[in-house]
């Protein structure tokens, strides 16, 4: 399934092409493409599922200003999420990238990603889609696309 949204990402969204509105002209696409029907649905299902935490009445808490507010990750998310990719998720919030309400639904869609582990370059994908979806966060997504695809330079301490 991610690699199906990472397709489309690269494939659609980002790079400018026109996206196909029709489910089934995507459908048709992505199998021509070498997905499995299975697995084209749960991407699509996962990409509404993305819509949809936009509104208010999915995800009530997505509403309330949490600025100063700690995440405290359950079990389950710290199972998926190592300790390096839970870091880069603060680091990401410290830096403005994410805010209380983008943070809380990177991690509705990393919950939701048929992967036993999310490394941190799936979940940098997933926070840039995130944030291409939600409106107001072009220069987040600009910020984030920065870090995605820096090269490091010189020696890393």
């Amino acid at each position: 399934m991610f690699d199906i949204l990472m397709y489309l990402f690269e494939n659609f969204i980002h790079s400018d092409v026109e996206v196909v509105v029709n489910h089934d002209e995507l459908t048709d696409e992505l199998t021509r493409a070498g997905f499995r029907q299975q697995e084209i649905h749960k991407a699509l299902a996962w990409l509404e599922r993305l819509a949809d935490l936009q509104e208010s009445q999915s995800k009530p808490y997505l509403n309330r200003s949490q600025s100063s507010a700690t995440r405290v990750f359950t079990a389950e998310e710290n199972a998926r999420l190592d300790c390096a990719s839970r870091g880069f998720l603060i680091y990401l919030e410290n830096l403005g990238v994410l805010d209380f309400a983008t943070r809380e639904m990177v991690m509705d869609r990393v919950m939701e990603l048929d992967l036993a582990e999310v490394t941190i370059d799936d979940l940098k994908w997933v926070v840039l889609m995130v944030l291409f979806n939600v409106p107001g966060c072009e220069d987040a997504y600009n910020q984030m696309e920065g870090l995605l695809f820096e090269e490091p330079e010189g020696l890393l301490h």
